[in-house]
């Protein structure tokens, strides 16, 4: 084989992903001179990262194995192009070893570790295999090869409960799984193994001992291929859900700086094990006293801004200039941590709803400038297209400070700032972490959100006076900006009439509470708004992004999209959802039962739990699918008998379509 393709200048980048880290990559690449191509499914032809690329190639349909998971047909885009170098970005096929060998078998160059790395470092076993021999300090765990249920349970019960269970090629939390029993670990295996296979194409798993109260701790390295290999300090990803990285910083705001040497140390160590070239992640955990090495990611981390602004350095950059064949810019001596960085992972997801996906169009997209120590990673833009065949990440914020407590407040600013509308994003549920005190106090560890979860999604705030006046200023403002478009238009003015002083009653309400009614008094003189006793002087002052309101002489600032009859609102005492009550009646909405068993999100079916005709507890697992690459489980709504299962594994649902019926027992009211 010709080993000269592995390292050198190429003028085209191909990069074989999508979304926010797509984007990512082309930037960085355009800004040193590189040709872009970008590649699409069928459901991303009108993406963000298609549009920014010089050049863009259709792989096949929205499904990632039919399109972003196809290897010859990425190989093919790069041969239509005329690229020279393919860029994995991350998730997808950035830690597969046969991508990066037939990327080499095409004479491509691979913008990452060679096959060779990723296949003895990428393998989470193989990985502990071999730091255990370079005397990295491990997790007590299984890591064999013998992957029968016996075995895997033998393992669990010398290691001791609680256990985790884990797949060997994974990441982002699939795969994994909490064991806490015994009776636990067969199904957690068969759903953990299933989940695996889907995401990876590999089952394989391992076990070890689930470290309580535990925090993650990653070390960011890159190598060259004249030898050189450098940390680049270490990230805190501690703030977790289901294994899923929500918050991350630089430096660990929980290691003092002899610990920072110890950990950085050994992730050179560990890296150096396989003499690594490209950028790439050294995992740990702790336990509060000691660290232990977890597993290796051989390629960039959703969360490496937050090194790069500690440290000045851009690492896409570095990436690229590694797999020129040039030698790294700096040594590890030359190195600086300056400041403290926070990111925040911004989802299409409904945190009241267990975090379900969320899928649509984006309706309204307002993120805050990025200035005074604000960054924003985004993957979509106003109008995009959000589908349920892929990760449901729409964008990265990230914030700067010389100090952690500022770094927070940044962000916290920013995501206060942020209007994304069309679908549910998990915006104010990062907010609410940022502002916790245990986060801002750093008394937190991996299990932390699971336990705040009450405190972090509260129940809908009903609105006050000020939240009222906005709604009805909203809607008065919108009609006045429509009328515009009319110059002779009376309608200019609030609610003009021919003669005398008119009212217009306004009723809104949260969901199905309720109603709350607010009047506009009009015509003869100014305007005034009334809230119960109280009549109220106003006045509205359009602006970017939203309106000043001014009541009694008050000034503040309103963020408000209408959408219908639908309102969303943001004042300073926070996000209001309301529902404007038709004055003219109509009013229409189909309310579904909590007993129908239906698809939350369209989806494929990947297990079914129960038999017809069996005997149900509220709560038991009926059928499970995959939305999203996550597993989701539809349970019984309550105690019953399970009449009918209407689909089959492999079938592909659409949202709202009925899957199963379940007839009441009587049992409970």
């Amino acid at each position: 084989m010709d080993r000269s393709n592995l390292y050198r200048r190429f003028r085209t980048l191909l990069i074989a992903n999508r979304g926010e880290i797509a984007c990512r990559v082309i930037r960085t690449a355009r800004a040193m001179g590189l040709r872009t191509v970008a590649v699409y499914s069928e459901a991303d032809r009108d993406a963000m990262h298609v549009a920014l690329a010089d050049e863009a190639v259709l792989l096949g349909p929205a499904r990632a194995r039919d399109s972003y998971l196809n290897v010859e047909r990425l190989i093919e885009a790069a041969r239509k192009t005329g690229a020279e170098a393919v860029h994995p970005g991350y998730g997808f096929l950035s830690e597969n070893a046969e991508f990066a060998r037939a990327c080499l078998d095409a004479g491509l160059v691979f913008v990452g570790p060679t096959a060779g790395m990723m296949t003895a470092m990428g393998s989470k076993s193989g990985s502990k295999a071999l730091m255990e021999k370079a005397g990295v300090p491990l997790v007590p765990g299984y890591h064999g090869e013998a992957q029968d249920e016996a075995t895997l349970a033998k393992a669990a019960e010398k290691i001791g409960f609680p256990v985790l269970v884990k797949a060997s090629a994974g990441g982002g939390g699939r795969g994994m799984r909490i064991v806490r029993s015994a009776a636990e670990l067969g199904p957690a295996i068969v759903s953990a193994k299933r989940e695996a296979k889907a995401a990876f194409g590999d089952d394989t798993m391992l076990i070890e001992k689930y470290v309580d109260n535990p925090r993650h701790i990653e070390v960011q390295v890159i190598g060259d291929s004249h030898g050189n290999l450098l940390s680049l300090f270490e990230r805190e990803c501690t703030l977790q859900r289901r294994h899923q990285k929500v918050i991350e910083e630089a430096p660990s705001p929980t290691l003092n700086a002899a610990q920072r040497e110890t950990v950085c140390a050994a992730a050179r160590k560990a890296a150096g094990a396989v003499n690594y070239v490209g950028a790439g992640t050294i995992e740990f955990v702790s336990d509060g006293k000691d660290v232990f090495f977890i597993e290796m990611n051989t390629r960039l981390q959703v969360e490496h801004p937050v090194t790069e602004l500690i440290t000045g350095i851009d690492l896409v950059e570095w990436q690229l200039r590694v797999a020129f064949g040039e030698a790294l810019p700096l040594k590890q001596d030359e190195l600086r941590l300056n400041g403290h960085a926070i990111e925040a992972r911004v989802y299409a997801e409904n945190p009241t709803k267990n975090f379900m996906p969320s899928v649509g169009r984006i309706s309204t997209w307002r993120l805050p400038k990025e200035t005074g120590g604000l960054r924003i990673d985004a993957g979509y833009r106003e109008g995009d297209s959000v589908s349920p065949y892929y990760d449901a990440m729409l964008a990265k914020m990230i914030a700067w400070a010389p100090t952690r407590d500022v770094a927070i407040e940044r962000l916290n600013r920013g995501l206060e700032d942020s209007d994304v509308r069309g679908i549910v994003t998990n915006i104010p549920f990062l907010s609410a972490l940022m502002t916790h005190p245990k986060v801002r106090t750093n008394a937190v560890d991996t299990g932390f959100i699971e336990r705040e979860l009450a405190v972090l999604t509260p129940a809908a705030t009903v609105p006050g006076e000020l939240e009222l006046c906005a709604a009805v200023a909203a809607i008065v403002n919108e009609e006045r900006q429509a009328a515009q478009a009319d110059a002779s238009s009376p309608w200019q003015t609030f609610g003009w009439m021919p003669v005398g002083r008119r009212q217009r009653s306004f009723a809104f309400r949260v969901g199905h509470g309720a109603e709350q009614k607010i009047a506009l008094n009009y015509g003869g003189g100014p305007s005034t708004l009334v809230v119960g006793e109280r009549e109220l002087a106003f006045a509205i002052t359009p602006r970017e992004g939203g309106f000043d309101l001014t009541l009694d002489g008050v000034k503040s600032l309103v963020a408000a999209v209408i959408d219908g009859h639908e309102l969303y609102l943001r004042t300073r005492n926070g996000r209001f959802d309301l529902h404007w009550v038709d004055p003219f009646g109509g009013e229409s909405e189909e309310h579904v039962g909590e007993d129908k068993i239906a698809a939350p999100l369209p989806g494929t079916v990947v297990a079914v739990l129960a038999e017809e005709g069996a005997k149900l507890e509220k709560g038991a697992p009926i059928l499970t699918l995959e939305v999203m690459k996550m597993e989701q489980t539809l349970r019984a709504p309550f105690a019953g008998v399970l009449k009918a299962i209407k689909c089959k594994v492999g079938d592909i649902v659409q949202e709202g379509v009925e899957l199963a019926v379940v007839e009441p027992s009587g049992e409970e009211e």
